[in-house]
């Protein structure tokens, strides 16, 4: 299904969405280094408490609205006439890295919701590795959208 009235918008939405997606990016690249520090820390101290804020704020304020806003423009963009090629494999891979990228948000909340009980179950090395993640997926969507390889 396309809807021909968004065709006009088109510059439009693509700005909005590469917005919003830079916006949830730098959410994703910066939470699980907060988680990285936090782990370092004593729970129940200031500092603690401090992190617990910070990983609430920028996850509740910054992170999840901007990944909505990031699905509402694309999902637009995906309305527009001509904007997907269907049949082309690029589109599927792409479509499979955001929903993972939308998967590894989910698991931040839980790790941000697990150390906002003091209940961290994960060391520093793990939120290390874990802070990888986004920037591998946004590698292969990047590459996806612009080189559209297959």
């Amino acid at each position: 299904m396309v809807i021909d009235a968004l065709l006009p918008w088109t510059r439009w939405l693509v700005a909005f969405h590469v917005m919003s997606v830079m916006a949830w990016m730098a959410g994703l690249f910066y939470l699980p280094r907060l988680f990285v520090y936090h782990c370092q820390v004593q729970p129940g101290t200031a500092e603690s408490e401090r992190f617990k804020t910070m990983e609430r704020r920028l996850l509740r304020a910054i992170t999840t609205p901007a990944m909505c806003a990031s699905f509402l423009f694309g999902t637009l963009l995906v309305l527009t006439p001509g904007a997907v090629d269907w049949q082309a494999g690029w589109w599927h891979l792409k479509l499979a890295s955001v929903v993972l990228m939308a998967g590894f948000n989910g698991l931040c909340a839980r790790w941000r919701r697990e150390f906002a009980r003091d209940d961290n179950r994960h060391s520093e090395k793990f939120y290390r590795i874990a802070n990888e993640i986004p920037t591998v997926l946004m590698m292969v969507i990047v590459i996806m959208v612009i080189v559209r390889p297959f």
